[in-house]
This record gives C-alpha cells, sequence and structure tokens, in this order.
C-alpha cells in the first residue's frame, strides 16, 4: 500500500507531505484548491508525461516522492522484474522534473520511464476523471473479461500469443513465396554469383591485418632507410669506449669507479648489439613494386567484399552460409513451398482449436463477470437494469484469439441491449466502471486504487450507493477518493483536506489531515456549502456516526 506522498514545487503546490492509511482515503477541498494536482503527482510519480508548465514558479525543478509498504506476494512479483524493497519492506519511487528532463528512480536506482511504468503497474491502479469513457471501446471490454477470468485463461493466451507468432512468420514466408518464377531465376543467378564472388576470395582469419602491416612497412620503406642509417651511425660512435678508457684509467684509486667501468661494460655490449641488428636489418631490408602493388590489389578486393558483405571475415561467412541456404530453398522451392503450406495448415489448426477453447473459457467467465456486474449495478441504483456480453467472431486470428466481445446493456424494461454508448450517459458510464472496479477487486491484486471524482454526475441515494461499494474495495484494498459529495466522504478512514491560499502574492495548495471534529466541519461544508448552521453541523456529525457504524453492505 501507498504510505506517504511527498511533493515539493508542483504546480500551486510549494510543500506537501501525506500520510495516507488503511482502507478508504478521502480528498476533499474546495473547486480549484488543487485536489487533481495531488492525484496528478502521484500519477507523474508512476510515469505520466510531464508538461512543462508543470514546475512551479521561480523553482528549478519539482520533486515527487512515493513510499510504498510491500507484501510478500507483490515482493514475489517484484523479484521477477529485480526489484527489491528494503530491510523493512519498503520501496521509494522518486522522480525529480526539470525544465529539459526529468530523473526517475526506484530505491535510488535510476531507471527508465518504461521500467518505472512496469514496476508502478503492480503497486498502483488510478481511475482518473473520463476512465469511464474507455467503456465506450470495445476493445476494453474484452480486456475488463480477461482480467476477471485470469487465473482460468493466463496460460491458453500465452500459449496462443507463442502459435500466433509462428503463425504470422510462416504466412510472412508464403506471401514472400507467391513472386513469379522469373522473379525466382533472377535472385538465383544473383545468389549464385555472390557465392562465387565470396569463394573465390579465399578470405582467411586474420589476413587483412597481416597486409595491412606489410603494406605500412612498405609504404614507409625509405623513412625506415633513412632512420636506421643514421641510427647505425649514431651507435657506431667510439665515444663510449673513450669513456670506458677514461674511467679505467682510475678504477684502481676508487672501489666506487669500478661499478661504473662495468656499467659502461654492459653499455658497450647492448649498443654492440643493436648496432649489429641495425646492419642486419639493413642489409635485407629491400622494396619490391610488384610485391606492394599485389598486396594493395589483395586489400582493395577484401575491403570492397566487407562493404558488401559485412566489416569482418567472420560475418562475410556467415553471410555466405545465409546465401547458400537461400539458394538451396529457390532450388528446392515446390517441395520448400509445400513444407510451408503444411506447415501452415497444422498452425492454422492449431491455432482454431487453441482460439475456440479461449472463446468457450471466456463464454463461462462473462456470464459469472455480467452477473456480478449487474447485481453491483443494482447496488448502485440502477432499478430495471438488464447487463450481459455479446461475442462476435473476428475474420482473422490475433495473439488473443478470434474474440470480440462487447458489454450490452438496457436501463428501462421492455428496451433491448444496445451499446453503452447508446444507453449510458456520462454519469451511468461512471457507475458502470465502478461496479466493474468493485467486481475485479477480489481478482486485481493490485493493492492501491485511486478514484478520481468517481462521483460526477450523480447524488442522493445513487451517491448513498457509490459510497457504500467503494467501502467493500477498501475492505480488500487501499483506496484513494477525491470526492464532492459528502455521502461518500463520511465513509472516510482517513480524511484529508485541500485547501488553496494566498500568501505574499504566491497562491499555495496545502494539504492537511482531518481529526473527528474536522472531518464533521468538512461534512458541514460539503452539504452546507457556503453558510453552515448548527443544523447542518448536527447532519453532518449524524452522517459519520451512522457511516462509523458496522457496515451491513455486503
Amino acid at each position: 500500500m501507498l504510505l506517504e506522498l511527498h511533493v515539493k514545487n508542483l504546480a500551486l503546490i510549494e510543500q506537501a507531505d501525506v500520510e495516507f492509511g488503511d482502507g478508504l482515503n478521502i480528498l476533499t477541498g474546495e473547486t480549484g484548491a488543487g485536489k487533481s494536482i495531488i492525484i496528478g503527482s502521484v500519477s507523474l510519480a508512476l510515469g505520466q508525461k510531464a508538461a512543462r508548465d508543470i514546475i512551479r514558479s521561480g523553482a528549478e525543478y519539482a520533486y515527487v516522492e512515493l513510499i510504498f509498504s510491500i507484501n510478500e506476494e507483490r515482493r514475489q512479483e517484484l523479484k521477477k522484474l529485480e526489484v527489491f524493497p528494503d530491510e523493512d519492506g519498503l520501496l521509494i519511487i522518486t522522480r525529480k522534473i526539470m525544465p529539459a528532463r526529468s530523473i526517475s528512480k526506484i530505491n535510488d536506482e535510476t531507471v527508465t520511464v518504461a521500467r518505472l511504468r512496469q514496476v508502478t503497474g503492480l503497486l498502483m491502479d488510478i481511475h482518473g476523471q473520463h476512465e469511464h469513457q474507455s467503456l465506450l471501446h470495445i476493445s476494453k471490454h474484452l480486456e475488463i473479461l480477461d482480467t476477471f477470468a485470469k487465473s482460468r485463461t493466463e496460460l491458453l493466451k500465452a500459449e496462443i500469443g507463442e502459435v500466433y507468432r509462428q503463425y504470422k512468420a510462416l504466412q510472412a514466408l508464403l506471401e514472400e513465396a507467391e513472386g513469379d518464377e522469373e522473379s525466382r531465376r533472377r535472385e538465383s543467378d544473383f545468389l549464385q554469383f555472390e557465392i562465387g564472388e565470396i569463394e573465390e576470395a579465399e578470405l582467411k582469419a586474420g589476413e587483412e591485418e597481416r597486409l595491412t602491416e606489410q603494406y605500412r612497412k612498405y609504404v614507409n620503406s625509405q623513412k625506415i632507410l633513412e632512420s636506421l642509417s643514421v641510427a647505425y651511425q649514431a651507435v657506431e660512435s667510439d665515444s663510449l669506449g673513450q669513456a670506458i678508457h677514461q674511467v679505467n684509467e682510475v678504477a684502481a684509486y676508487d672501489e666506487e669507479l669500478r661499478g661504473i667501468r662495468d656499467q659502461l661494460y654492459d653499455a658497450e655490449a647492448i649498443l654492440s648489439d643493436v648496432h649489429h641488428a641495425i646492419g642486419t636489418y639493413l642489409d635485407n631490408i629491400s622494396f619490391d613494386e610488384e610485391e606492394l602493388a599485389q598486396i594493395q590489389q589483395r586489400l582493395d578486393q577484401i575491403h570492397n567484399l566487407q562493404a558488401k558483405y559485412g566489416n569482418t571475415i567472420e560475418r562475410i561467412e556467415q553471410v555466405l552460409e545465409e546465401k547458400k541456404a537461400r539458394l538451396e530453398k529457390l532450388k528446392n522451392f515446390d517441395e520448400y513451398r509445400k513444407k510451408n503450406e503444411k506447415e501452415y495448415q497444422q498452425l492454422t489448426e492449431k491455432l482454431e482449436k487453441l482460439c475456440g477453447k479461449l472463446s468457450k473459457e471466456r463464454k463461462v467467465a462473462a456470464k459469472g463477470l455480467t452477473e456480478q456486474i449487474h447485481k453491483g449495478l443494482v447496488d448502485l441504483n440502477f432499478l430495471d437494469v438488464e447487463f450481459a456480453m455479446e461475442f462476435r467472431r473476428l475474420k482473422h486470428y490475433t495473439a488473443l484469439g478470434y474474440d470480440e466481445a462487447e458489454f450490452v446493456i438496457s436501463t428501462n424494461p421492455g428496451e433491448p441491449k444496445r451499446s453503452l454508448g447508446m444507453v449510458a450517459s456520462g454519469g451511468e458510464l461512471s457507475r458502470i466502471m465502478l461496479a466493474i472496479k468493485t467486481v475485479l477487486a477480489d481478482s486485481d491484486e493490485i493493492p492501491t486504487l485511486i478514484f478520481d471524482e468517481i462521483d460526477t454526475g450523480i447524488s442522493g441515494r445513487t451517491a448513498q450507493k457509490v459510497s457504500e461499494q467503494l467501502a467493500v474495495i477498501s475492505r480488500s484494498h487501499q483506496v484513494i477518493c477525491i470526492t464532492h459529495l459528502p455521502q461518500i466522504a463520511a465513509m472516510a478512514d482517513c480524511h484529508f483536506e485541500i485547501a488553496k491560499s494566498a500568501t505574499g502574492g504566491k497562491t499555495t495548495t496545502r494539504i492537511r489531515k482531518l481529526d473527528t471534529e474536522d472531518m464533521v466541519e468538512e461534512l458541514a461544508r460539503l452539504l452546507g456549502g457556503a453558510r453552515i448552521t448548527d443544523a447542518v453541523r448536527q447532519n453532518a456529525r449524524e452522517m459519520k456516526a451512522l457511516a462509523e457504524n458496522p457496515r451491513d453492505i455486503c
């Protein structure tokens, strides 16, 4: 669960520190106070793209930190991603946003935004203000069903995905093979030319390096000759012999001079060897213009082949084998095509069987899912609602099978069930999404759920029903919810007020945790608006007391 949120220099927030609790965490405040900025800061920490103007005016950067407490089940999932909480079971997510870039870290290890999303996707799910609009996209419906049926379909979907990958690869090969015979003949001729060109070159490992060294030597032979001649003259000097003679004359007078004399003898021996070596090299050095031309021609041939087929001899040899294999396929094209067609047919039959099996599993799961969603909708004040899922078969296979599934609904007796977009209003879509989230809560392993203004377009008894559903979800998950409705706010296990103030010409958003009396006062504000009377406060007190009684809302 999310333990703490720390925000600095983000939009209207100069600094905010929030300690969330178990169960239902409610955030309330006046319109424009900055409630959505709090949820937005969490989204940024989870990897959402940051707008350029998100950094508070006058600040150099914005900073968001999330501290999670990780249970054993989540720990095992994170371990698969090579992410490890500390010894206290804490995982710290940070994101520093600067004008030109941002830096994301997991426990002080810098990570990419893609990896950040991968990890935090296991920890938190945000239901934004407009997420219910995704229900208008049919593809979302199948995703919801598969989430509900995950334990029954996950392995089957993985198998279908692998078979589909093989199926598409073979399909591409067969489409490639549909070219005319003349094209295959031209390709065969060209492959034979390329293979012959490589084989006739008889390339040898290390040959280029050896020839390059010889070429460098021949090209610089004149300079080598001149420099060595000067060196030969230098080491031939009799200066060292004179030095030995002079030191030897006086060595008998001082023991230390004998050591110097011996060192001079050693130097003489070394110079003698060097003189001999240089002389031998000069005697043997030769320059053959014909051999240089041959070396240059061979290097040009090697470099030409490298430019065409690969920058190393090893790569050229690999390309040669690939071209031989392709030529062999073209020579035996009919046999190769028949083999591929047979394998393609086998994969098609296997894919058909697997997709059919998955479709049956989905239809069984869909019945249970829609029954539970129907119950949730009734609890959310849909009185005479009918809810179901219709299946259609796609004309082609996909990595997810061949199903297209769509939720359909009827909200009035006698009316046929239709697509959600044709029947449901924005407020109704929001409630439908909440009913789905409630159903998925039991199968959803993500520990923290955030609802950003789930109460859009509802009031009265419906609002009470929504609050009860959120309370149900909060029994098995940590829930963080922004709301304007007192019915929902009254259910809070932890309640936070978000307020905006102006000081010294600057506007600042602050957040504070409310105690029991403060909760009542905030409920009274939500109930009474601008003028809060004693009667409104009493009403708020009764609402909070009723919410704190054991909730019989199964």
